[in-house]
């Protein structure tokens, strides 16, 4: 971060910054609310995606906008939800990793 300390590089201590940051702010919103965010933040992502790759023209009226800056919001609310529900992001994606390991070695 340019005014801040450098992130983290890994996922249990990327989860703990930012705790630690969004409790400095305004903290924590409710699941629901942040689950409504990251829907919002994914069709923003998706509509960037169309933009960029599929079939739909951005328009004059239509901003710029950058699929990194996007993923970045997903990411952050994603970690942000964990956070609340006290799921460990890292284990989360070991688990869904050996799911998807097992269902491709049948």
């Amino acid at each position: 971060m340019a005014d801040g300390p450098p992130l983290p590089a890994d996922l249990p201590a990327i989860q703990a910054f930012v705790d630690s940051w969004i409790k400095q702010r305004a903290g924590y919103w409710s699941p629901l609310s942040q689950y409504a965010r990251l829907a919002e933040e994914v069709g923003e992502l998706g509509r960037e995606l169309n933009f960029r790759f599929g079939d739909k023209p951005r328009t004059a009226k239509d901003a710029s906008g950058s699929v990194m800056d996007e993923l970045g919001d997903v990411f952050f609310i994603v970690i942000l939800l964990a956070n609340y529900l006290g799921i460990d992001l890292a284990s989360a994606l070991n688990a869904t990793l050996d799911k998807y390991t097992r269902r491709s070695e049948r």
